[in-house]
């Protein structure tokens, strides 16, 4: 997030658009696009949904694996988080060694799905200390036309929330072609959600499209969730050099609430 990436005309066209309160497909700055949900897009997953926001289009794939438990959690099954941004989904991406986006993006789905206590980790064990569950969720960008971490945190959940687990034979094997009717341990009334502001002059705008977040000279994501009836915080990680002042945050503070509510809300149609 260096503003490095778009030409300087575009930018400051940008700037100036942001800073009348305009946007080039009509939104206001803190307005999301609509998304719409699709199950049951791979055949091979336990799990899987794809999400289509604007033009951005994310698939998440979830398998289920059986393997010991990481040793400071005897008591406790995995996640595992992966993406892999291919250069059909954009033309800022590379094939190769995989670059930082391709490392940030799970790292933050994975916080945001992980800090709200959305899944029964204890309720994942097989065999104490010896055999638990993993679970693999795999983001698959098939357009990335801006916001790719919001679009991919929503599939996730869509994903996990679709998911059963295989069976297991006589001999403790993983048969995947046969598929019980038992979901993942998921607590329902919890729903995680990453939010990304992005800041361009002394704007801050939501959801941007790919020529929108590539202009941006910050960007800021929270991971939030729901318990109690409270909204929760649960991860920040900030990218770019531009500051964010405490008016900003504060700004951000009261806009998160009302944000989650209206995800909340569109998101009742499909879980």
């Amino acid at each position: 997030m260096t503003g490095m990436e778009t030409s300087n005309l575009t930018k400051e066209k940008l700037r100036k658009m942001f800073a009348e309160g305009k946007r080039f497909d009509g939104r206001e700055l803190l307005e999301s696009r609509d998304f719409e949900i699709e199950y049951d897009v791979s055949n091979k997953a336990e799990g899987s949904a794809r999400i289509k926001m604007g033009k951005t289009d994310v698939i998440v794939g979830v398998k289920m694996q059986v393997g010991e438990p990481y040793p400071d959690s005897p008591d406790e099954g995995n996640l595992m988080v992966s993406s892999d941004l291919l250069p059909m989904a954009s033309p800022r991406y590379e094939s190769g060694p995989p670059k930082f986006d391709a490392i940030e993006l799970p790292r933050l789905v994975d916080r945001a799905i992980r800090a709200s206590d959305i899944i029964d980790f204890k309720k994942l064990v097989i065999e104490e200390g010896k055999k638990v569950w993993t679970i693999v969720a795999d983001i698959y960008p098939i357009n990335d036309d801006g916001n790719i971490i919001e679009a991919s945190s929503l599939a996730a959940l869509a994903a996990l929330k679709n998911a059963v687990f295989p069976e297991i034979d006589k001999e403790g094997k993983v048969d995947y072609d046969k598929k019980t009717k038992n979901k993942l341990p998921l607590a329902k009334e919890i729903i995680p959600i990453s939010f990304s502001f992005y800041k361009l002059g002394d704007s801050i705008i939501l959801d941007p499209t790919r020529e929108e977040e590539e202009a941006c000279d910050a960007r800021i994501t929270f991971g939030i969730s729901n318990w109690n009836k409270q909204i929760m915080l649960n991860s920040c990680q900030k990218k770019g050099k531009a500051i964010l002042t405490s008016e900003e945050i504060e700004k951000i503070m009261e806009i998160i609430p009302k944000k989650f509510e209206e995800f909340n809300k569109k998101l009742k149609k499909f879980l």
